[in-house]
């Protein structure tokens, strides 16, 4: 579904946690996520904690929607 939206002239980030499969499926923009069970964030952590994750994986989807790009993606920290 990436693709697709992509082809329509939408920029889209896929956030995952399995960063070979966006690949595979052809997604342009990724940004790698927590884990599996919980993707964006650690329930283990204190609100605090949680909020910093949450914050700085949003913060690096935005940039990756700002970014002009021409192949495949994955935006690190």
């Amino acid at each position: 579904m990436v693709k697709e939206i992509e082809r329509a002239g939408i920029p889209v980030v896929h956030m995952c946690t399995i960063v070979p499969i966006s690949l595979t499926v052809g997604a342009n923009r990724i940004v790698p996520t927590i884990a599996i069970p919980h993707p964006l964030g650690n329930p283990s952590l204190s609100l605090e904690e949680e909020r910093d994750i949450r914050r700085n994986l949003l913060t690096r989807a935005l940039k990756a929607l700002e970014t002009e790009v021409s192949e495949q993606t994955v935006f690190e920290k």
